[in-house]
């Protein structure tokens, strides 16, 4: 089906999707932000600073409860480049990764500028979001990924060693393409998985936790979803450690009480199919969705990455509702990833409406500028 089709969209399932895109956007923050007062100390660490449980609730991290870190910046870019892709597919320029790409040299602009530039016109009302313009440790990867316009592609990858976790990370908005049939959701996740993240591992498991959010954000259950996307990596070069490291997840979920030591087994020393495995784990033996994201950051890996893995998957798979409304009440920038979520909705349910052959509302152009 096409993914601006209005005969799909009743008013109930414009609802139901509009949740589910705001669950997977807040879902991740939360998750990011929860993670990220304890990324990187182990297990001992967490449990001598917040007790024997560990971490349970929002704590201190880039001076307030409830910071996010480039995980969420880029990931809400992702959000931006989508939208701007359909907008511009009216003109007759249709190449997603290139919108994403321009999306993203936007992030980077953020970690080395004071603040919005107005003089950008075609940067849109995203990059001018003062709060985006704090720099939250991105890793190298990134910042060489998009340092410079030349942009990364399947046959000429950057950083093709690279393995980290960062281009999965920001992969879940792919998913929420639910017009589009599964195997173009992962090759456009993949694709722009290579502008940052060169080896087959690290693009592979964008791909997979692309497909997984997209069958989810369908109606499927956990489980499902994850079948699904192994039987699309199958036929993918390089796909077998990350296909081995989902069979690990979904055999760990079987052998008993969940706890920190089989979360870090599944990560591994954080590359990307790790934590993949480990937020699918997380996200099917959770409790609820507070359990789910607790035992994802309560571990001795990258614990913001597994925490918007799994806020990812569990916020599409049961809608925003099901989140801990304290924790959002806290989130930084809770207000854009709402509006950025809606408006994302918006474009996928009704873009005709807002633009097409009979004209365009030009406050959605401003917005979403068609220039760049």
């Amino acid at each position: 089906m096409d993914a601006t089709s209005g005969a799909v969209w009743g008013r109930a399932e414009q609802q139901d999707f509009r949740s589910r895109v705001r669950g997977t956007l807040l879902g991740a923050a939360v998750g990011d932000a929860l993670g990220a007062p304890v990324d990187g100390l182990t297990t001992e660490e967490i449990q001598t600073s917040y007790g024997v449980e560990g971490l349970v609730d929002l704590a201190l991290a880039y001076g307030r409860r409830g910071a996010v870190t480039h995980h969420t910046q880029l990931t809400l870019f992702t959000v931006d480049g989508l939208i701007r892709a359909q907008v511009r597919r009216d003109t007759g320029a249709w190449h997603p990764p290139t919108d994403l790409h321009r999306a993203y040299l936007r992030w980077e602009a953020t970690q080395r500028d004071w603040g919005p530039d107005e003089r950008r016109k075609d940067d849109g009302w995203l990059a001018r979001e003062e709060w985006l313009y704090a720099r939250r440790d991105p890793s190298r990867a990134l910042l060489i990924g998009f340092g410079d316009e030349n942009m990364g592609t399947l046959e000429a990858p950057k950083s093709p060693g690279e393995l980290g976790p960062e281009a999965v990370v920001r992969s879940a908005p792919f998913g929420l393409l639910v017009g589009w049939e599964p195997q173009l959701v992962l090759q456009l996740a993949v694709e722009c998985a290579t502008q940052s993240h060169g080896h087959p591992t690290a693009y592979l498991s964008a791909g997979a936790y692309a497909v997984i959010v997209h069958a989810l954000a369908r109606g499927d259950s956990l489980d499902g979803a994850v079948q699904r996307a192994l039987a699309l990596l199958a036929v993918r070069p390089g796909h077998q450690p990350v296909s081995d490291a989902l069979q690990h997840a979904l055999g760990t979920v079987r052998q008993g009480m969940p706890g920190p030591a089989r979360v870090e087994e599944l990560a591994g020393d954080g590359a990307a199919d790790g934590l993949l495995a480990a937020a699918v784990y997380c996200a099917l033996v959770g409790e609820d969705v507070r359990h789910g994201l607790c035992l994802a950051v309560n571990q001795a890996g990258p614990s913001g990455a597994t925490g918007a893995l799994t806020g990812g998957l569990l916020g599409a798979l049961h809608g925003e509702t099901a989140l801990p409304p304290a924790w959002l009440a806290e989130l930084e920038g809770r207000p854009t990833i709402l509006e950025l979520a809606d408006d994302f909705a918006m474009e996928m349910t009704q873009g005709p409406a807002l633009h097409g052959p009979a004209g365009a509302a030009p406050g959605w152009l401003a917005r979403y500028p068609r220039g760049a």
